[in-house]
């Protein structure tokens, strides 16, 4: 996988971090550096991880599935890309809050990061060099989530389904893509 498609790919799995920190910083009276930095942190970190586990668990697995390792990972990404066009198009207002504390950072940095998780099982079935992709991933989702805290701070929760619904189209894209690949079209 080219670092252009892995860029791209990054972007898309990072849009549900930056659209949960707009709100977080939508919710602070000021969010400065730290502020910034502490959301990037907890959010780069675990999407860094998740993918990192799921390369874990499908590279046990990828024997069996190789003959058809590109229709998984196209199914993988289109379901994330259309969850996150869904969520991006619902009328559902999520309440925002400033709590940093523990509890919540790690459950929204576990929340957003679930596609990840089964992203990394579709890396490991195309054979990604993991460590430099989750590296990626991470610093992609760090500095897009510490600029999404003080974009929501300045801007409000304007962008935030444009956000996911970016993201749910880059995915898309994405899984098109690798399928179009595999299939000899491309």
């Amino acid at each position: 996988m080219n670092l252009f498609t892995l860029s791209l790919i990054a972007i898309g799995l990072a849009m549900d971090a930056f659209a949960v920190s707009i709100c977080k910083g939508l919710a602070m009276k000021e969010a400065g550096l730290k502020k910034s930095c502490a959301v990037g942190l907890w959010f780069g970190a675990f999407q860094a991880l998740m993918p990192a586990l799921g390369y874990l668990l499908g590279s046990r697995f990828e024997k069996n599935i190789i003959a058809i390792d590109h229709w998984i990972a196209f199914l993988l990404l289109s379901t994330i890309g259309i969850s996150m066009i869904k969520e991006a198009l619902s009328r559902n207002e999520e309440s925002a809050n400033d709590s940093l504390d523990i509890k919540t950072m790690f459950l929204l940095a576990v929340a957003t990061s679930i596609d990840a998780l089964a992203v990394g099982v579709t890396f490991a079935f195309l054979q990604v060099r993991i460590l430099p992709a989750v590296c990626l991933i991470g610093v992609i989702t760090f500095a897009l989530s510490a600029a999404g805290v003080k974009a929501g701070n300045i801007f409000g929760s304007k962008y935030k389904a444009r956000a996911e619904f970016i993201g749910g189209i880059i995915l898309i894209s994405m899984g098109i893509k690798i399928l179009l690949e595999h299939l000899g079209i491309l």
